[in-house]
């Protein structure tokens, strides 16, 4: 089962892969040139005291987004199964 989100709405830590980018024009393109492309895994390293910008592990590289542009790209993540018959918490 999978989980559809925004990169803004990655926390420090988490990662998914990207699914989409669709950011307003231009911006589409930086965000593409900057290796978000569909299946790219990202994750969030690091979150400014604001909270924005973060910063994201992108490709082998470091690089900040504003939380305006980075909700331009739709993410993808896997959830976590449940065991048959286990708790919720």
């Amino acid at each position: 089962m999978f989980e559809t989100l925004r990169l803004s709405d990655l926390g420090e830590g988490e990662s998914a892969y990207v699914k989409e980018v669709s950011a307003r024009p231009g911006m589409d393109r930086r965000l593409t040139d900057l290796g978000l492309v569909p299946g790219t895994r990202v994750m969030c390293v690091l979150e400014s005291p604001a909270g924005d910008p973060r910063a994201y592990w992108i490709r082998g590289t470091l690089i900040a987004l504003r939380r305006s542009d980075a909700g331009g790209v739709r993410m993808e993540r896997r959830l976590e199964a449940v065991p048959a018959g286990a708790a919720a918490l």
